[in-house]
Parts: C-alpha cells; sequence; structure tokens
C-alpha cells in the first residue's frame, strides 16, 4: 500500500497539489478498499480513523483525483456513484446483468486498441475503465 500510495501522492505534488495529511488518509483508505466504495463509506472510513476530516474534504479528494485520472466513478445500480483507483490509468470489470455482481478483471488486452485510437483519431488517451456487462456463472446456472 505505501508504494501505491507515494506514487499517488507524487502524482498530486507532480500536478501542483499538495499532498495533505487529509489527503493522505483518504488515499490510504481508497488503496486499502477491498471494493469499488462510495463516497460515503469512504467517509466513514476516513472519519473513524481521522475524526478532523470533514465530508466535504471526502468530496473535494474524490473530484480532484477524478480530474487528474487517478480514480474513475462507476455508477452499479444504487444510485450512488462507487470510486476505483486506476491502477497504471486502467481499471476492467464485468458486470453481472441480473445479480449487479462486480468482476475485476486484472488482465488488461487493450494497449492495441489504445494504439489504433491515437494512431486514426489524433487522441491521447490518459486513461481507460472497461466494462463487460453480462451474466456471472451462478446466474448463469440459476437463469439457463
Amino acid at each position: 500500500m505505501t508504494d501505491q500510495l507515494t506514487k499517488l501522492g507524487n502524482v498530486l505534488q507532480q500536478k501542483g497539489f499538495r499532498l495533505t495529511q487529509a489527503r493522505r488518509h483518504i488515499l490510504a483508505a481508497l488503496i486499502s478498499s477491498e471494493d469499488h466504495i462510495t463516497a460515503d463509506s469512504l467517509y466513514d472510513t476516513v472519519s473513524q480513523e481521522q475524526p478532523g476530516i470533514g465530508r466535504m474534504s471526502v468530496y473535494r479528494t474524490l473530484d480532484l483525483l477524478s480530474d487528474l485520472g487517478l480514480i474513475r466513478p462507476v455508477y452499479q445500480n444504487t444510485g450512488a456513484a462507487h470510486y476505483i483507483l486506476l491502477d497504471n490509468g486502467h481499471h476492467h470489470h464485468l458486470v453481472c446483468s441480473h445479480c449487479g455482481k462486480v468482476i475485476d478483471v486484472d488482465d488488461c488486452a487493450v494497449k492495441k486498441v489504445e494504439r489504433a485510437i491515437r494512431r486514426n483519431y489524433n487522441f491521447e488517451i490518459q486513461g481507460h475503465l472497461l466494462e463487460f456487462i453480462g451474466r456471472c456463472s451462478d446466474c448463469q446456472q440459476v437463469i439457463g
């Protein structure tokens, strides 16, 4: 976790933003969250360890991290955004259309597609979020 925290802190500083104690705690909570996390859940986690960090600090930090392309909001049929860290600028999921289960995929086979997009559209890609929608193995057995 400390390597990832250092890396994210360095990106903030390179972009001209300070790595305040509040931001450090928010980043640490994001990194240690085992799942995609809502802003409210993140605030609850951070405020348990650091009661002085306000809800608006969490929201502002999430906005900043989103603007910098370090995290992305995803919407999982709950109405509230769930935030995910983009590892090396990308993140992939499988989303079950029946039960809503989200499975993270570690493999990235999109590099060839990124090169083609850069070349064909003269577009500088800063990251990507890839989702496949379908049915998980449990729902396939139930639905048939």
